[in-house]
């Protein structure tokens, strides 16, 4: 970088969201602006405003604060406190401003924009937390960004990074960490997604879960396609950890309504693996990068219990990459190189 440049280039950083606290009413204020979004709930507005305050505002909220309680420390939220522990110690890897932002609830994007503004940042480097794509995550926390984009700055968008070396590595050698002396299979559990979100994004129409092995295929289709990056993820990550194809496989959690999502649905793949000889189960969580009420709370207490129910002996659960060292600098290393990329006079 040039002597100018932490001067003039931040990074915003952008998570997900989490509730204020675990009073329903916070939590009903945050499922409220989660699900009224477009882009996660994909149906017309009208239809969208009946479904979420008909159907799921009055019910939904007392039961998620409930899951809420059982992981808020002290600090607060887990998701929010991790975060901000990872934009800190980015911030001092790239020796320039970071902010942090929520898609919703606070700090919100508006915020984490003027903050870097403040600090007299010309030229924003839009970092979403997440490794693979997907319009309910990336595409809406792009959008809200740029339409959030302070007066004479500009911006650039870290493409996903699921088939960096960073990102690969930082897990392999995360779970490499926690691996127990004794285990039977790894169990890559990933966020779940509605297949028409899938089919929806797909630029030709007719590739992905159109036909046997799409992702396996080549297609222009993959650079949007969510299962597609999950699987080259789970792949990457292993052949990393040198296993065999039958010591790792791929679900899908935390589905909502009826319509068809991705499967296999991990709450019945850890139901049925002791029945299949798999006793003692690693599972890790590669959709996030910071721990949340997903992986604490649905697969490390609700997931644990259903293993164990089914005959399980043991259940390690990985932690996400939060703001460990090797993540800290392989990101600060992609957020490095993508700026350089597309503004070389900020090299040195």
């Amino acid at each position: 970088m040039s002597e100018q440049s932490p001067n003039q280039t931040g990074v915003l950083l952008i998570n997900l969201g989490t509730p204020d606290s675990t009073a329903v009413s916070d939590v009903r204020r945050y499922l409220g602006e989660f699900l009224m979004d477009k882009h996660v709930l994909d149906v017309p507005w009208p239809l969208r405003k009946l479904i979420v305050s008909g159907f799921i505002l009055p019910f939904r909220p007392k039961e998620s604060a409930h899951a809420y309680s059982k992981i808020w420390s002290e600090e607060g939220s887990p998701l929010l406190v991790r975060s901000q522990a990872l934009a800190t110690r980015l911030a001092d890897h790239l020796a320039m401003p970071v902010a942090l932002s929520m898609r919703y609830g606070n700090p919100n994007i508006a915020d984490g924009l003027e903050a870097l503004h403040a600090q007299g940042v010309q030229q924003v480097c839009i970092v979403p937390l997440y490794g693979q794509y997907a319009a309910s995550t990336v595409a809406t926390s792009v959008e809200a960004a740029q339409q959030a984009m302070p007066e004479g700055m500009d911006d650039t968008v870290l493409p996903v990074f699921y088939d960096t070396r960073a990102h690969t590595q930082a897990w392999a050698e995360t779970i490499r960490a926690h691996l127990p002396e004794r285990w039977d299979h790894l169990l890559f559990s990933y966020h779940g997604l509605p297949e028409r979100h899938l089919t929806k994004a797909d630029p030709t129409g007719e590739h992905c879960l159109q036909h046997p092995n799409c992702c396996d295929n080549p297609s222009v289709a993959h650079a949007t396609c969510y299962r597609h990056q999950v699987m080259m993820t789970s792949k990457a990550i292993a052949a990393s950890l040198a296993l065999k194809e039958d010591q790792f496989s791929v679900s899908f959690q935390s589905r909502l309504g009826r319509l068809p999502w991705l499967t296999p649905y991990t709450d019945q793949v850890l139901e049925e693996m002791p029945e299949q000889g798999i006793k003692d189960v690693v599972v890790c969580c590669p959709a996030f990068i910071v721990d949340n009420l997903e992986t604490l709370e649905e697969m490390g207490m609700q997931g644990r219990e259903t293993f164990l129910a089914a005959g399980g002996n043991s259940f390690t659960l990985v932690p996400c990459l939060n703001d460990s060292e090797v993540w800290v600098s392989g990101l600060a290393d992609l957020c490095r190189e993508h700026v350089l990329k597309e503004h070389p006079s900020d090299a040195a």
